[in-house]
């Protein structure tokens, strides 16, 4: 089933228009300001009615676990709720956005060249239906802004409830299309030809080292779980970033099509643990990389990836078990490869003890949406 992420972000009374960027008027755009998940929100704000306060709270928008304490009580208060919600799988608290507030008459030319603008404009004077529109790089670049403008308060409470999700999702995807734009620049040569010879292709950043090509088959493995028997064949290619204090690895696996059952979570995560603990260790002899299964399960869900091509998203937390106390934030994005019958898995992991992972793993999990099969093509 294919459809666009931003597709479905579409309200029986509600008309979303999508504006182009204005680069053909061919004015200089200055850099945008601001740093990567930041967003800043321009709304002159308003308390909630008591009516729309209980609305709110049949939609559990914040949930017992996150780090989100304030009460929601405003129009902000539930812009913020839902744009600074828990990332998910994250082993310590760390929000989508981090989120800015300024009325729109504070909004001046010191704010306008922000990378990332939700204006929020209710005004029954102004407008007869409730409209969203998204556009790109007007006062600055790369900028990603999306205006709302409503006839009531009780509209767009309604209306941010509903696709208040669906438009964070579009600017978190504003954000990795400026990560992959940039990784297209300097690319690690030896380690996309190793894919390409299997007919794939990854824009692997230069400064990912290859460490390692191989052939997986016939041993018996453990995940926390059950035993596996990692068959039929596995391929598997592993690049690490260890500059700074921060480790980034990424791992691109394939084997046959073999299961109807293998775009769930249940077969996904023991192939996880069948492979990786293969080729994952600590310096504890017998010690392997797991998936932690009972503090914060790993979560599944289907996205959008190239053209419109269907993509399988597990984020989760691994460990190492039998050894040292290490572990972090994984993402994965598992394919069909429709033309050779295989499953393809590229999966990004971090560790960086003791810091925040939100960016790191954002601009690594950048690298899986460039990945290439023979059905797609890279530009």
């Amino acid at each position: 089933m294919k459809k666009s992420i931003f597709r479905s972000l579409i309200l029986v009374a509600a008309t979303i228009a999508m504006v182009g960027c204005s680069k053909s008027t061919g004015r200089t755009l200055t850099s945008a300001t601001g740093s990567i998940y930041e967003c800043l929100v321009v709304i002159d704000d308003q308390p909630l009615t008591q009516e729309q306060i209980n609305e709110v709270a049949k939609h559990s928008l914040v949930n017992e676990a996150s780090g989100y304490t304030k009460p929601i009580a405003s129009l902000y208060d539930l812009v913020e709720a839902v744009m600074g919600a828990d990332m998910p799988c994250m082993p310590q608290v760390e929000p989508y956005f981090r989120v800015n507030k300024v009325t729109t008459t504070q909004f001046d030319d010191l704010f306008k060249p922000t990378r990332n603008i939700l204006f929020v404009d209710i005004n029954p004077q102004k407008y007869t239906q409730l409209k969203a529109k998204v556009s790109n790089d007007y006062w600055s670049t790369p900028q990603a802004i999306c205006r709302i403008q409503s006839p009531s308060e009780e509209e767009f409470v309604s209306y941010w409830l509903e696709h208040g999700e669906e438009i964070r999702e579009w600017f978190v995807n504003q954000e990795i299309k400026r990560q992959t734009k940039f990784y297209r620049a300097s690319t690690n040569k030896a380690a996309r030809a190793i894919l390409q010879q299997q007919g794939y292709d990854m824009l692997i950043p230069e400064d990912y080292m290859l460490i390692m090509d191989t052939v997986l088959s016939g041993a018996t493995t453990y995940s926390l779980r059950n035993p596996i028997t990692v068959a039929p064949e596995v391929r598997l290619m592993w690049c690490c970033n260890n500059k700074g204090s921060m480790r980034r690895d990424l791992v691109v696996y394939t084997y046959p099509y073999t299961d109807d059952k293998t775009f769930t979570i249940d077969y996904l995560n023991d192939k996880r643990d069948a492979v990786l603990s293969r080729v994952v260790s600590a310096s504890v002899e017998g010690s392997y990389m797991g998936t932690e299964y009972k503090v914060m399960p790993p979560q599944l869900r289907s996205i959008i990836v190239q053209e419109d091509e269907q993509c399988t998203e597990i984020r989760g937390l691994w460990k190492i078990i039998n050894g040292e106390a290490m572990g972090g934030p994984y993402v994965s994005h598992t394919r069909l490869d429709q033309v050779n019958g295989r499953v393809v898995t590229a999966e990004a992991f971090i560790y960086a003890a003791g810091q925040k992972k939100r960016n790191a793993l954002r601009q690594a999990e950048a690298i899986l949406y460039t990945l290439s099969l023979p059905q797609d093509s890279i530009e």
